[in-house]
């Protein structure tokens, strides 16, 4: 998987997400080998060599070998149903019958991608022989796989060219990076702390549809569960916090020494709550009252909140479930994945603001990140400390999850350019996005997708891969460019 390069300090603790594990599956004609000797062999250099380069790819590669006829096809679909695959690559080395890779399809339960990959660029069309032709035959039964998985209700998916073909190659990495995506989402364990901010009905997520649209289950958390931990924090975990924090971040005149000390002492117990949950994303807001327990918790929440996110576990706040896990799906894209709403609308320059309170995602900051006293949270009960960053300038993507009425989820993304000028310095995250178009008719197309107030800003033009990932989750994609 494609990694991130965190913003100068980077955090001993990023977690590795799990290796996507490709079953790789390679076939021909049986009635071939006899005829032509030095074909099979050929051909299963070619197979042990896509091998290796899925193994590059950062895949765990569950080879079944090459098989010859529907019988070997039907024994390699029961090798690959039992090894839990997350993609399954049908390796198509010259022509073989739609019967021989249908049962592999069908019984795997992962997607399936075939590739054609040639020997070369071309033949030597003066010196081939009916054998050396046939080991460049791989587009052959192409269409008639495509007409088979069509007609079997069998989703179809396919990459075209030569062995050595780095452009291929590129778009397997791309399928490849969206099983792993998918893999994450459907194994994830989502944390989702509190209550809903009140009246925010596009917030509002039916915890069914995640495990529905994904897979996945989501552990239903109470702040009574961070409560409890935070006093546990003792002062060596507290103190190694803090001194991470002064590390990463530049603290601004107005951090209050006993707020950061709340926030250290807070951060280290929600590392102790996703590790005895196991989570791999976290949501969360509560509200509370009169400067009661829960409400110092919840306003106590942006630091540790942030380094979470920075390690590779999401977290978002407002209880923006979608959105903490598109910032999952950001992060294991390698693109870093921010807590983002707008802002403001800039005319003069022609640039769409926005950013968002709360926890950010530390390793594409443009800078050293601030920490920023407040003495008040817009919207919000509560004080402490804030993060104050732009993303680094850029190629950018926006993305968020829609819920349509029929509970279907969607990807939406918008691919922009992160651009000088100024910010305000009020304890939040903020980016000025150049869309190319003009940003009031572009914040009219984005919202006019159906899209959450809430959405995730990530490093790196990634439309492609959203759109993979989209496409092996079985979801709709809607890219926006006015």
């Amino acid at each position: 998987m494609t990694a991130i390069d965190p913003y100068p300090v980077a955090l001993d603790d990023r977690i590795s997400p799990p290796r996507p594990r490709v079953g790789l599956v390679a076939g021909g004609l049986g009635a071939y080998w006899p005829q032509f000797p030095d074909l099979l062999p050929q051909l299963r250099r070619s197979s042990d060599r896509v091998a290796q380069r899925m193994r590059e790819l950062g895949a765990d590669v569950v080879d079944v070998g090459f098989i010859s006829d529907a019988q070997e096809g039907a024994v390699a679909a029961e090798r690959l149903r039992e090894a839990g695959c997350d993609i399954i690559v049908g390796f198509l080395t010259t022509y073989m019958t739609a019967t021989m890779l249908v049962p592999v399809a069908q019984r795997s339960g992962a997607p399936v991608l075939l590739i054609n990959l040639q020997p070369t660029k071309s033949m030597d069309h003066t010196s081939f022989d009916t054998g050396q032709w046939l080991a460049y035959c791989g587009a052959c039964p192409l269409p008639e796989m495509a007409n088979a998985f069509r007609r079997v209700g069998v989703p179809f998916r396919s990459v075209s060219g030569y062995l050595e073909d780095e452009r291929a190659w590129q778009r397997i990495g791309r399928w490849v990076r969206a099983a792993g995506v998918r893999a994450a989402l459907r194994r994830g364990r989502h944390g989702l702390m509190g209550h809903l901010y009140p009246g925010m009905l596009d917030v509002a997520t039916d915890l069914t549809l995640v495990s529905a649209n994904f897979g996945g289950h989501v552990e239903v958390l109470e702040f009574d569960d961070l409560r409890v931990r935070v006093p546990e924090a003792g002062t060596a975990e507290v103190t190694a916090k803090l001194d991470q924090t002064r590390e990463i971040f530049e603290l601004t005149g107005s951090v209050d020494a006993d707020d950061l000390d709340w926030a250290a002492r807070v951060a280290v117990g929600l590392d102790r709550l996703v590790d005895d949950f196991g989570l791999d994303s976290l949501a969360y807001y509560h509200r509370g009252l009169d400067g009661e327990i829960h409400e110092r918790l919840g306003a106590g929440m942006i630091l540790g909140a942030s380094l979470l996110t920075a390690r590779g576990v999401p977290a978002a706040g407002e209880y923006e479930l979608r959105t903490s896990l598109a910032m999952l799906v950001m992060d294991r894209l390698g693109a870093g994945g921010s807590f983002t709403e707008f802002q403001a609308l800039d005319f003069d320059r022609g640039h769409v603001e926005m950013g968002h309170d709360g926890p950010a995602h530390l390793a594409i900051s443009a800078r050293r990140p601030l920490l920023r006293g407040l003495g008040v949270y817009h919207g919000k009960r509560g004080w402490g400390v804030s993060v104050e960053f732009d993303v680094t300038p850029g190629p950018v993507t926006a993305f968020g999850l829609r819920q349509d009425r029929d509970g279907r989820y969607a990807f939406v993304a918008a691919e922009g350019t992160v651009v000088d000028g100024p910010h305000l310095t009020i304890g939040n995250t903020t980016s000025r996005v150049d869309f190319g178009c003009d940003p009031g008719e572009w914040t009219d197309a984005w919202s006019g997708t159906g899209i959450s107030h809430h959405w995730a800003l990530g490093t790196g033009h990634r439309s492609a891969d959203l759109r993979a990932v989209a496409d092996l989750l079985e979801l709709d994609f809607v890219e926006v460019r006015p």
